[in-house]
C-alpha cells in the first residue's frame, strides 16, 4: 500500500488571513529598517534582538501562507499580489542590509590584514593572540645591510 504525501494547501480567498499576513509583512519591513540602522550604528545587542524578531516573523508568515520558497508564492491567487510585491520589497531591504554587512566585514578584514604585516622593515608593533607585544621590526646586524 502506497501513501501519497499531501501537497501544501495555499490560502486563496480569505481577506482576514491576507490582512493578518500583511500586518506581519509590515512588521518585517519595520524590523528590516531598524536592522539597517543598527548595522550603521554597530549596535550589536539591538541587532541580535532584531535578527531573532526577523526570524520569528518570517516563520509566522510561512506558517500562515504556506509559502516556504519563492516559487510557492506563484501558487497564490490574485488576492495575494500585494503580499508578493511587499515581500519582494522586503527581500531588497534584506539585500541592502547584507551589502552593508559585507562592506563592514571587508573593512575589518582590511584593518586586520594591515596589522598582520610580516615585513621585517616595518616599524609597526602589534599584539599577538596571547596579548604580548609582537615586535615586527627585527634588529639587523651589519652584514645584512
Amino acid at each position: 500500500m502506497t501513501t501519497l504525501s499531501a501537497a501544501p494547501s495555499y490560502p486563496t480567498h480569505s481577506p482576514q488571513l491576507v490582512k493578518a499576513v500583511m500586518d506581519r509583512v509590515e512588521s518585517l519591513e519595520s524590523v528590516l529598517e531598524q536592522e539597517f540602522d543598527a548595522l550603521k550604528a554597530q549596535d550589536l545587542d539591538h541587532l541580535d534582538r532584531l535578527l531573532n524578531a526577523k526570524t520569528d516573523i518570517l516563520q509566522e508568515i510561512a506558517n500562515m501562507t504556506g509559502v516556504r520558497q519563492a516559487l510557492d508564492a506563484d501558487k497564490l491567487d490574485a488576492s495575494w499580489d500585494n503580499f508578493r510585491s511587499k515581500m519582494m520589497y522586503c527581500r531588497n531591504l534584506n539585500r541592502r542590509n547584507e551589502i552593508l554587512v559585507i562592506r563592514k566585514l571587508d573593512a575589518i578584514r582590511g584593518a586586520l590584514k594591515s596589522l598582520q604585516i610580516n615585513d621585517p622593515s616595518s616599524s609597526v608593533e602589534v599584539y599577538d593572540r596571547l596579548g604580548r607585544l609582537n615586535r615586527l621590526r627585527r634588529s639587523r646586524n651589519y652584514l645584512q645591510m
